[in-house]
């Protein structure tokens, strides 16, 4: 029986670069890692050390290809927020560009920015009705 998710793997063109980004978000590096001719960094979000994000360099060129189009025009990564408005205000401080302020919707209070390589990313305020 699955349990829980626990790595999810993205392609980045710069390990640290992305790091960087990342880092803005909230991440904090755990492992750094090199596997043969395989580099690659986990991250993790307070609270959460148990659902890993694994960034890795592409090893083929179809792999490079994917990077920042891993979930085409779909969000690759979707974060709860407590207060959406407050972590608008907070990544937009530090750089981060959104393409969909914060907006009301049925659903709840949501967001949308990229990441450096052109990935969506979601960050949604639910509702506390339902």
């Amino acid at each position: 029986m699955l349990k829980k998710i626990t790595h999810v793997t993205l392609l980045v063109n710069d390990l640290y670069e992305a790091l960087e980004f990342y880092k803005k978000l909230g991440f904090k590096m755990h492992t750094d890692a090199m596997f043969e001719n395989m580099h690659w960094l986990t991250l993790y979000l307070d609270g959460q050390s148990e659902s890993e994000l694994i960034l890795i360099l592409p090893q083929s060129d179809a792999e490079k290809a994917l990077v920042g189009k891993q979930a085409g025009d779909k969000a690759i990564i979707s974060f709860e927020s407590s207060d959406c408005n407050e972590d608008y205000e907070k990544l937009s401080k530090a750089g981060i560009e959104f393409s969909k302020k914060p907006e009301n919707l049925p659903w709840g209070i949501s967001a949308i920015f990229s990441d450096l390589y052109g990935n969506n990313i979601y960050i949604c305020q639910q509702n506390t009705y339902r």
